[in-house]
């Protein structure tokens, strides 16, 4: 058990702080904690003496804050607050904010600056975006990383410069920052979420995952299928760092659950029972990070923050230090290199392995695998005790079956023996794994007996070995299992090659079928970072279609889940490798010894049933073994049937949309109460009564002797009773809101038919046609999430008459003289005030808004597309005449002005709000009527006449503004 004592020598409390967050300047001399009103500054070497306050304004707590690293950058600290990253900048005991950075669209969940750069800054999100920014240039991310899910942890390597990880649930993600498109490896670490990530001091290539499923993992991520080693706790893990001497490591639980509140502290050599914990707090802990080391000094202090808000600092002396090294086994200094876990990877392993084959003794072999095997799969040499066994892990690894092979691995001596048969032909081979193995050095192949194919066939099949493996190990990638594969399809090619030979004896002879590519075979080693981005295939789904049906498919009725229902399913194809690995087995799969590994291959239908792929997530029902023994004698040659139903399911009689009704419905604009009296029948045969009284009430709204008159002082017209456009726009919406977009498009349709108004004279071209100089400039907006429609646009089908112009898109005309008693306003020229009354008059008598036109017109082209699907083009077709078809918008290149006294846009020389003119000479300072010129840059200008004769003899603008005109622009 390990020793339980309390070391810490300061204690300092915050009391109603609030804070949430702790972080280290890279010279030891301060802490900041991050509260909700205050940023507190604390002195360590004086941490009772009082504290500097740092105010901040924001409603939302302070979920990371980082110091930066650097020496440069030493009073430069991050946090991050939501959405957004504050850059504080403390010196002379003064602190304030220098900048922020924003970018994200969800909360940030972690950030972490760069060990090499002091410039670089990395943030997460759960909007599944890394960014990496540089806070020279804050304006936006100079490299942005995008994955599936969200990143809760990010933290760049220790070693490479260009290296990171993030985590997304239980998954890591290794980038490389010069590659931003993908991630370079993918790791899945954990079946719960990720809480701490932490890369290893010394070893770029290892790092530590703690996770809610009780548990940290030590990864290489060149190895990413199987951890080197597992520490199991009893609880979840919130953080799990390594310390800065030894080899230690110390953890700390989710603070969630309030059962630990001590920090243990680990020799990541002997994980069986914790070195040390530090007990004293009261609360669990939120954040501990480790004090700069003194000169002089042998100490470190481990400085830790607590949701009791207290802030304590242990001193971890020489003596606690000494727990957490690497010597004991024995104390000799040569042996604890070799015993490192930090080594370089190319590093004397031929000589280690040398060393240990002349001086270790059998004895010693045996010391060492009784403290380490039970948690790495170690072959019991010294030398490899901290690595991560290459080739012992590709040895158990392999568990695909492949037919007609049979392989003896031995990792003591770096070999194995793979024997093959196939038709009449018997092939043994041993193959010798170098030290550097797969580290640019390739195995070798040998031949033993027996072996009956031939020296030609022999000399092909080594030449194809080699290439295959050469091909791998160049880029360090382990090289046996697309070996066997290559083997198994050489002989296959021979034998098929043979057998059409003696069938034929009149046939010519022919070479011999090449093999398969080298890598064309498609291998079910899933969790590779190729795959990184595949989600994880469904199992169940369903879609709607636009004609009525539902198409849903499930998985066979036989196929269960292999594990517990309350798991999550992976949320990637490469979570597979989880159970390819052997973490997980769903199926339960024969295992040998880790010392001499054998792979055997069934028969072909049984190799194909446990082969590890999609369906290993879930089982198939046992069968009885009297049905088992006839149905592989009778249908062995069948495959299997692994895929549900697919079924399609008629549910129109459950949506708003019928397409009896669109078969039904007429619309006839020369009688529209015929119109709608037959609707309303129709609706009445297919059992909407709802519909049966809303083309009831549009027969009576569209009834003659409701029309409007011409002239406006006759009467109101009908569209301004409350039963008029009010009761028609209700309507719309009630029915906008259950998404019937059949009704919408009717109504609109047949309202927009109605019939011209009495007297109406003004308009020179039949209603249906719709004005050329129509302008619509609206985004064609649908139905938005919350089922009502969505914002309402301008003007966009105007009749003839309807004078109503977009402002914003309407061609400018080039500037002209015009008389003060004359102004434009759009494309209309107003003489007659009464002409304006009556172009009120005309809108106002309408029972369709038109300022929702653009909207109706959304609806009539949502229904047409419906009508399309349905096979209903006639219908289509009527229903497309009443759709708006405005110009395209003018794309050229316009000047706008503005008005100087009221600042809206003028189109003319007088203002249509204010009736000011437009802008004043800047020399005689009088209206501008006539001709005139005005500068791009400065916008100033006048009568043309005037600022020839000043620029004559001048350079500069007349306002003096500074501008060089003449320069900027040509008069």
């Amino acid at each position: 058990m390990a020793a339980r004592w309390s070391s810490e020598n300061v204690v300092v409390e915050f009391r109603d702080s609030q804070v949430t967050a702790m972080s280290l300047d890279c010279r030891g001399q301060h802490a900041v904690l991050s509260g909700r009103r205050f940023l507190y500054i604390v002195n360590l070497d004086a941490p009772t003496e009082g504290h500097r306050k740092i105010s901040r304004q924001s409603k939302w707590d302070i979920g990371t804050v980082q110091w930066n690293p650097h020496e440069s950058y030493a009073h430069y600290f991050a946090a991050s607050s939501n959405q957004r990253v504050d850059l504080y900048k403390w010196k002379d005991g003064n602190g304030e904010v220098g900048t922020s950075l924003q970018g994200h669209t969800r909360v940030i969940s972690d950030l972490d600056w760069a060990v090499f750069e002091p410039d670089l800054l990395v943030t997460s999100s759960v909007d599944t975006y890394i960014y990496i920014w540089d806070i020279k240039d804050t304006r936006k991310p100079t490299v942005s990383l995008s994955a599936v899910a969200g990143a809760s942890q990010v933290k760049w390597n220790k070693k490479n410069t260009n290296c990171l990880a993030t985590s997304h649930d239980g998954d890591v993600r290794i980038w490389d920052k010069r590659k931003p498109s993908t991630a370079v490896e993918y790791i899945a670490a954990h079946l719960s979420k990720i809480h701490g990530l932490d890369w290893h001091p010394d070893n770029e290539y290892i790092l530590a995952t703690s996770s809610q499923d009780n548990s940290v993992k030590f990864w290489d991520y060149r190895q990413s299928r199987k951890y080197l080693n597992i520490l199991p706790c009893q609880v979840p893990v919130w953080k799990a760092r390594y310390t800065p001497f030894s080899s230690g490591l110390v953890t700390v639980m989710v603070p969630q659950l309030r059962r630990e509140n001590s920090l243990l502290l680990w020799n990541i050599f002997d994980l069986n029972t914790p070195v040390h914990t530090f007990v004293g707090h009261d609360d669990v802990v939120l954040e501990f990070q480790w004090r700069k080391q003194k000169e002089g000094s042998k100490d470190h202090q481990l400085v830790t923050w607590s949701r009791d808000q207290t802030l304590r600092m242990w001193r971890v002396d020489s003596q606690l230090q000494r727990l957490c090294a690497n010597d004991l086994l024995d104390g000799v200094d040569d042996l604890l290199d070799g015993m490192s876990l930090l080594p370089e990877q190319e590093k004397a392993l031929h000589t280690q392995d040398s060393e240990h084959q002349s001086n270790t003794s059998h004895g010693e072999e045996e010391v060492f695998r009784e403290d380490f095997q039970p948690n790495q799969l170690m072959g019991g040499k010294p030398d490899h005790l901290g690595l991560p066994q290459t080739l012992q892990q590709e040895f158990s690894l392999i568990n695909v079956q492949i037919r007609n092979v049979n392989v003896e691995m031995d990792a003591m001596n770096r070999s194995c023996t793979v024997s093959a048969h196939c038709g009449n032909h018997r092939v043994k081979m041993l193959v010798m794994f170098p030290v550097q193995y797969p580290n640019n050095a390739a195995p070798s192949f040998q031949f033993v007996n027996p072996t009956t194919i031939t020296s030609t066939m022999k000399s092909k099949l080594l030449k194809i070995l080699k290439d295959t493996s050469l091909q791998k190990v160049k880029r360090n990638q382990s090289c046996l299992e697309p070996c066997l594969r290559q083997l198994v399809s050489c002989l296959e090619s021979f034998v098929n090659q043979e057998d059409n030979t003696s069938s034929n004896p009149f046939s010519l002879p022919n070479s011999v079928t090449p093999p398969l590519p080298t890598f064309a075979r498609v291998s079910n080693a899933y969790g590779s970072y190729q795959d990184a981005n595949i989600p994880f295939p469904r199992t169940s789904g369903a879609r709607f279609c636009g004609a009525g049906y539902l198409v849903y498919f499930t998985r066979p009725m036989t196929m269960h889940r292999a594990i517990s229902p309350t798991e999550p399913t992976p949320r990637s194809l490469s979570a597979l490798s989880a159970y390819h690995s052997g973490m997980i087995t769903p199926m339960k799969i024969r295992s040998e010894t880790p010392g001499n590994l054998r792979l055997y291959s069934g028969s072909p239908t049984r190799s194909e049933k446990e082969q590890v792929s999609i369906s290993s997530f879930y089982y198939k029902e046992r069968k009885s073994r009297r049905w088992k023994s006839k149905r592989e004698n009778t249908d062995a040659s069948c495959p299997i049937k692994a895929a549900g139903k697919v079924i399609i399911q008629d549910i129109s009689c459950l949506l708003p949309v019928h397409k009896s009704l669109g078969e039904l419905y007429i619309l006839n604009i020369n009688e529209i109460q015929e119109t709608c009296q037959r609707n309303a029948a129709s609706a009445l045969s297919v059992g909407r009564r709802d519909l049966v009284q809303v083309w009831s009430l549009a027969a009576v709204a569209t009834d003659i002797s409701l029309s409007p008159k011409w002239d406006p002082d006759l009467e109101t017209p009908w569209a301004q009773h409350p039963f008029g456009r009010q009761l028609l726009e209700s309507l719309l919406v009630h029915y906008c809101l259950l998404h019937d977009v059949q009704t919408l498009a009717m109504l609109c349709s047949v309202f927009e038919a109605q019939p011209q108004p009495q007297g109406y004279l003004h308009s020179s071209v039949p209603f249906p046609q719709r004005s050329s100089n129509s302008i619509s400039h609206s985004r064609y907006p649908s139905f938005n999430s919350s089922g009502s429609c969505s914002s309402l646009s301008d003007p966009g089908l105007i009749t003839t008459g309807w004078n109503i112009v977009g402002r914003d898109t309407e061609h400018l005309s080039p500037w002209s003289e015009s008389s003060p008693d004359e102004y434009r306003f759009g494309n209309s020229t107003y003489i007659d005030p009464r002409e304006r009354e009556r172009d009120q008059h005309d809108k106002n008598k309408r029972l369709l808004d038109p300022a929702n036109i653009q909207q109706f017109d959304d609806f009539k082209k949502c229904y047409s597309e419906i009508l399309y699907r349905w096979g209903l083009r006639e219908k289509r077709a009527e229903v497309l005449k009443f759709v708006s078809c405005p110009p395209e918008p003018h794309r050229g290149i316009e000047f706008g002005v503005y008005c100087t006294h009221c600042r809206s846009e003028v189109r003319g020389t007088q203002c249509a709000i204010c009736k000011g003119f437009t802008f004043q000479c800047a020399i005689c300072h009088v209206a501008v009527r006539g001709s005139s010129n005005f500068c791009l840059t400065c916008g100033h200008g006048g009568h043309t006449s005037h600022m020839m004769e000043w620029f004559c003899t001048q350079e500069v603008c007349p306002t003096g503004c500074g501008c060089h005109c003449l320069l900027e622009s040509t008069f």
